[in-house]
């Protein structure tokens, strides 16, 4: 069975005058353009295609950053660290990018903005969520039920160790829900709850 690949971009034919021409007429050929391909194969007088394979998709993963986080760097360094919200996202981009991964980041003060973006990641293909509560952390049923909606496996983080803390920080309506809980470990905690979130679903997808 002989293969060779045959350009979709059709092929533009000019026969020579055969009064003019000494031997058979010519075709020429346009140079292939750039553009799709496909395999076919001849058996016999039969012509086939060969089926492509597809790509697999991405594995998409969303970070969600609660209220105030957007002032990292700034807001009590001394509890929270020097590094700013948006080094930390390119740091997990970065990360997530070099194992193959989709990775998006959202932050709001806002907790119906929150409960919006978990919704739209049970219909947009977001496997795993890695969540930094913050302050909704011990107030929002709101953000809970619509993790628990979704059904989407995720990890809660916690830039500082919230059970040195005040009383009222001990208690998280997340925790019971999560694959986990990563607190007191500054930012690197993001990127150790985003290395257990690749190697589940690197996991998964090997059966």
């Amino acid at each position: 069975m002989a293969e060779f690949e045959i350009s979709l971009a059709p092929i533009c034919m000019k026969l020579t005058d055969s009064t003019q021409a000494s031997g058979p007429p010519r075709a020429r050929r346009r140079r292939r353009p750039f553009g799709k391909t496909r395999q076919i194969s001849l058996i016999g007088d039969k012509v086939r295609a060969i089926p492509q394979k597809k790509k697999r998709p991405m594995t998409r993963l969303l970070v969600l950053h609660g209220p105030n986080l957007n002032l990292l760097g700034t807001r009590e360094p001394e509890v929270y660290g020097r590094v700013t919200l948006e080094q930390i996202d390119q740091a997990l981009a970065a990360r997530a990018q070099e194992a193959g991964a989709e990775l998006e980041s959202f932050q709001s003060n806002h907790e119906g903005a929150l409960v919006d973006r978990v919704q739209a990641a049970g219909s947009d293909g977001t496997a795993f969520i890695l969540i930094n509560p913050a302050a909704y952390t011990h107030t929002s049923v709101a953000i809970r039920d619509a993790l628990a909606g979704v059904g989407i496996p995720f990890v809660e983080i916690h830039l500082s160790n919230v059970h040195r803390r005040e009383p009222f920080r001990h208690h998280s309506y997340f925790s019971d829900q999560a694959e986990g809980v990563i607190c007191g470990l500054g930012w690197k905690g993001y990127l150790y709850a985003l290395e257990y979130a690749l190697d589940k679903l690197q996991g998964a997808s090997r059966g």
